[in-house]
C-alpha cells in the first residue's frame, strides 16, 4: 500500500492523527511532496491553503491536460461540532480549478470540471463523512468519467458527465476551507493526508493504500473499527414493480437461447412494463439491464450477413424506443430539470425532463460532445410547459444495415437503381421529444432539426466511393414505423451539405436517423457503347493485319544477309508481342469476368503488354548503343535483349499472379483490378520504360543534332541538317 503512495506526485501529511499512518522513508522521516514539498498555511478563520506550485498547464490545475492515465485525489475527512476546537487542517469544502468537494448536513459530493471547447462537469454524491475519520478518494479519466471511493470501496460513479456553463473558482490553486455560498451552511470539517496521483488508481491500488494508511484492525479515537464506519453500500435491487423485470433481464445472457427466441422475449418485456412511476435509480437500473440484454442479443445474432438482417434490427430498434419512451414518461420528476444519462456498449443515452424556459441556449444538442449529433432549435419548444427528451447514439447498430434492398425502402432515388444494395454509412442516432416540437412543414422554412453524422465507411466502401467509375449516392434517411415495420425513408429530410467524410441533414420530424450509401457503376449510353466497340474492333483488327504483314515480310526476307541484324530482330519481337496482346484483347471481350478462362487470359494479357513495353525499352538501348556508346559483343547483346524483352515481364507476372491471383479477371473485365493496387504491376514497369526512353531520346537527339550541325558547317547542305 505504501508503494502505491510512493508513486504519488504530491503528498501533504499535515497533522499527526491517531490511527492514520503517514508515509516515512527508511530514516523515519516523512516524505513530503514527491514532486515538490507541499506548504500549508493556517489562517485565523480555520482555513487551510495547500499550494502545489504554479502548474497552471498541468493535469492538476487543468484536467483536460490529463492524458488517458487520468488523475486521482485522496484525503481523510471528518466533520466537527461547531464548538469543537478546529484542527489546523480544517474546512467544509475542497476547491480547485478542476474540482470541488462539499459536505453539508445532508450529503457529501464531488464535482469535477474540465475547461475546453465544451465545459463539462461530473458529479457524484455520497454519504457525508460524519464525526469519524473517513477516507475519500476519487479518480477521473476521460474515458471512464468520475469514480468516488469511500474507505477503500467504490461508492458512486458518473461515467458520462454533462455540459456545464458556470462553475467553481477558476483562479484557485488548491484550497480547503469554509468559504462559499453564504446562504448555504457547510459543516466544519478536518482533513488529513492529502495526496495527488497524476494517474487514475485501480480499485485494487485504492484498497491497498487505504489498508496501509489505517492499518489492519486499528481502532480510531472514536473506538469504532474502520469496517463499521464504511459508508459504502452495494447497489440494492429495487423492490417495486420493476424489480422482477430487471431481475429477468439480468438473466438473459446466461442461457443458451436462440436469437429469435431472445428477440421475442425482449419484445414481450417492452410491451408489458408496469405502468408505475420510476425513481432515477430504478430508471437507470432498468435502462442498463435492458441495454445489456440488447448487447447479449447482438452477440448471439447470426443475422449480420443474412438478407433479413435489416428487418430484424429495425424491429430491435423499435423495441429499444418503446422501453426508453416508457422510462421517460413514467420517470418520477418532482423537481425539474431532471437528467438521466448513461453509456453502454450498445449506445450512449440520455433522458431529460425540463421546463423549456430553463433552456438558456439557442439549440438543444444531443449528445453534447462529439462530431455526430442532433440539434433542435429552442424556438421549437415555445408554448410547452414541460418537455421530455430521449436521445440514443448507437455504437455498432449500423453494421447490421449493410445489405438493404433499395426496393424495400421508401427512397425513390435509391429504388431507381435496382440491384445495387444500400448500406448504413454512419452511426444510428435517435431522438424523441414529448410533446412534439413545433417544426416547419417546409424543408426550406424554419425551425428544422439539424443532424450531423460522421461517416463510418469500411475499407471496401471507401475504395468503391473513390473509384471514378462509380457514382456515390448518400441519403439522409430514417426508420419509418408508420406501417408497423421499420422501413428506411427520406421523406421530410434533405442532405444540406457534406462530403465523403460527413453529412449534414435538415429534417422536419424526429425519429431514428442514419446516412445510407448506395454505390452505382457509371453506365455508358447505348450510342457510346456502339461507338467504343466499333473503334476497338476496327482498330485492333487493322493493327493485327498490319503486324501480320510485317512479320511475314521479316520471315520472307530473313534469307537476305542485309536483314540479318539485331535491329530487325528487335522489330520482329516487338511486333509479335503487340500482335498477340491485341489478339488476346479481342478474345477477352467474349469471356465472363470471375471465371478461370478470364483469369488465364488476364495473366497472358499482362505478360504480352509488359513484353511490348520491354521490347520498346530494348529498342531504346539498341539505339543508345549505336549512336552514343557501344557496349558488349553482338552475341552478348543478343542475350541481354531477349532477357529484358521476354524474361523481365515473365518474372513480374509470376510474382504478381502468385501473390495476388484474385486481382486478375475479377472487376468487370479480363484485366488487373484497379481497386487493390495490383494494377501497379503493369503501370510501374510501363512508366519506367517511358522515362528511360525519354532520357535516351534526348541524349540521341543531342548527338545527332551536333553531327548534323557539323556537316552543315562543312558542306553547307541544309537538307542534311533537317
Amino acid at each position: 500500500g505504501f508503494k502505491v503512495l510512493a508513486s504519488a506526485s504530491h503528498y501533504w501529511p499535515l497533522e499527526d492523527v491517531d490511527g492514520i499512518h503517514e508515509f516515512r522513508d527508511t530514516n523515519g522521516d516523512i516524505v513530503e511532496g514527491m514532486v515538490n514539498k507541499g506548504i500549508y498555511v493556517t489562517e485565523k478563520k480555520g482555513v487551510t491553503f495547500l499550494f502545489f506550485g504554479s502548474y497552471r498547464n498541468s493535469c492538476i490545475s487543468n484536467p483536460e491536460a490529463c492524458g488517458p492515465e487520468g488523475v486521482t485525489f485522496s484525503f481523510f475527512w471528518k466533520t466537527q461540532d461547531q464548538q469543537a476546537k478546529l484542527l489546523p487542517a480544517s474546512g467544509g469544502r475542497v476547491i480547485s480549478s478542476g474540482f470541488k468537494i462539499c459536505s453539508n448536513e445532508g450529503e457529501g459530493s464531488v464535482e469535477f470540471y474540465t475547461r475546453g471547447n465544451a465545459m463539462m462537469k461530473w458529479k457524484a454524491s455520497f454519504s457525508p463523512p460524519g464525526p469519524y475519520w473517513t477516507h475519500i478518494l476519487f479518480t477521473w479519466q476521460s474515458r471512464e468519467g468520475l469514480k468516488v471511493y469511500v474507505n477503500g470501496t467504490l461508492n458512486t460513479t458518473d461515467p458520462a458527465g454533462k455540459v456545464f456553463y458556470d462553475y467553481g473558482d477558476a483562479s484557485a490553486n488548491l484550497l480547503t476551507g469554509t468559504g462559499g455560498d453564504p446562504a448555504r451552511r457547510y459543516v466544519n470539517g478536518a482533513f488529513d493526508e492529502f495526496v495527488i496521483w497524476e494517474r487514475a488508481l485501480t480499485a485494487r491500488e485504492v484498497k491497498q493504500y487505504f489498508t496501509a494508511a489505517v492499518g489492519v484492525q486499528v481502532l480510531l479515537s472514536s473506538t469504532l473499527p474502520w469496517s463499521l464506519m464504511t459508508t459504502t453500500a452495494n447497489p440494492v435491487l429495487p423492490t417495486d414493480a420493476y424489480q422482477p423485470v430487471i431481475a429477468a433481464l439480468s438473466q438473459v445472457g446466461g442461457g443458451s437461447r436462440a436469437p429469435s427466441s431472445l428477440l421475442r422475449h425482449l419484445q414481450n418485456v417492452s410491451s408489458s412494463l408496469p405502468s408505475e412511476s420510476l425513481s432515477e435509480h430504478v430508471a437507470l437500473s432498468l435502462a442498463q439491464a435492458f441495454l445489456k440484454a440488447i448487447e447479449d442479443f447482438m452477440l448471439l445474432s447470426n443475422w449480420i450477413d443474412g438478407p433479413e438482417s435489416p428487418v430484424v434490427f429495425s424491429s430491435l430498434i423499435h423495441t429499444i424506443d418503446t422501453v426508453m419512451a416508457h422510462l421517460s414518461l413514467n420517470l418520477d420528476g418532482n423537481s425539474l430539470p431532471l437528467t438521466l444519462e448513461g453509456s453502454s456498449s450498445v449506445a450512449d443515452y440520455t433522458v431529460v425532463k425540463m421546463h423549456p424556459q430553463t433552456l438558456n441556449v439557442s439549440h438543444y444538442r444531443f449528445p453534447s460532445r462529439g462530431e455526430s449529433y442532433i440539434s433542435i432549435p429552442s424556438e421549437a419548444f415555445h408554448g410547452k410547459a414541460w418537455i421530455t427528451i430521449v436521445g440514443l447514439l448507437y455504437h455498432n447498430m449500423h453494421y447490421f444495415f449493410h445489405n438493404i434492398n433499395p426496393e424495400d425502402t421508401r427512397i425513390a432515388e435509391a429504388a431507381a437503381y435496382k440491384g445495387y444494395m444500400i448500406s448504413a454509412s454512419s452511426y444510428l442516432i435517435s431522438i424523441k421529444v414529448e410533446p412534439l416540437p413545433q417544426l416547419s412543414y417546409n424543408l426550406s422554412g424554419s425551425p428544422l432539426i439539424t443532424i450531423q453524422l460522421t461517416h463510418r465507411l469500411t475499407p471496401r466502401q471507401y475504395s468503391q466511393a473513390l473509384n471514378k467509375s462509380n457514382r456515390v449516392h448518400l441519403y439522409c434517411a430514417f426508420l419509418d414505423y408508420s406501417n408497423g415495420t421499420g422501413v428506411w425513408s427520406n421523406e421530410g429530410c434533405v442532405r444540406e451539405s457534406g462530403d465523403l467524410n460527413y453529412s449534414v441533414c435538415l429534417c422536419n420530424h424526429l425519429t431514428n436517423f442514419a446516412i445510407l450509401m448506395q454505390v452505382v457503376p457509371l453506365k455508358l449510353t447505348r450510342e457510346h457503347q456502339v461507338a467504343l466497340s466499333s473503334i476497338t474492333y476496327i482498330g485492333c483488327a487493322l493493327s493485327i493485319f498490319c503486324l501480320t504483314i510485317t512479320l511475314v515480310t521479316f520471315a520472307v526476307l530473313s534469307s537476305v544477309s542485309t536483314i540479318r541484324n539485331q535491329r530487325y530482330h528487335i522489330h520482329a519481337n516487338l511486333s509479335c508481342a503487340v500482335l498477340l496482346a491485341q489478339a488476346l484483347l479481342l478474345a477477352s471481350f467474349q469471356l465472363s469476368p470471375a471465371t478461370l478462362p478470364c483469369k488465364i487470359l488476364a495473366i497472358l494479357l499482362h505478360f504480352f503488354f509488359l513484353s511490348a513495353f520491354a521490347w520498346m525499352l530494348v529498342e531504346g538501348f539498341h539505339l543508345y548503343s549505336m549512336v552514343i556508346k557501344v557496349f558488349g559483343s553482338e552475341e552478348s547483346k543478343h542475350l541481354y535483349y531477349y532477357g529484358i524483352g521476354w524474361g523481365c515481364p515473365l518474372v513480374i507476372c509470376v510474382i504478381s499472379a502468385t501473390s495476388s491471383l484474385d486481382s486478375y479477371g475479377e472487376s468487370g473485365n479480363c484485366w488487373l483490378s484497379l481497386e487493390n493496387g495490383a494494377i501497379w504491376a503493369f503501370v510501374a514497369p510501363a512508366m519506367f520504360v517511358i522515362l528511360v526512353n525519354i532520357g535516351i531520346l534526348i541524349a540521341v537527339t543531342r548527338v545527332i543534332s551536333r553531327i548534323s550541325a557539323d556537316n552543315y558547317k562543312v558542306h553547307g547542305d541544309a537538307n542534311a541538317f533537317k
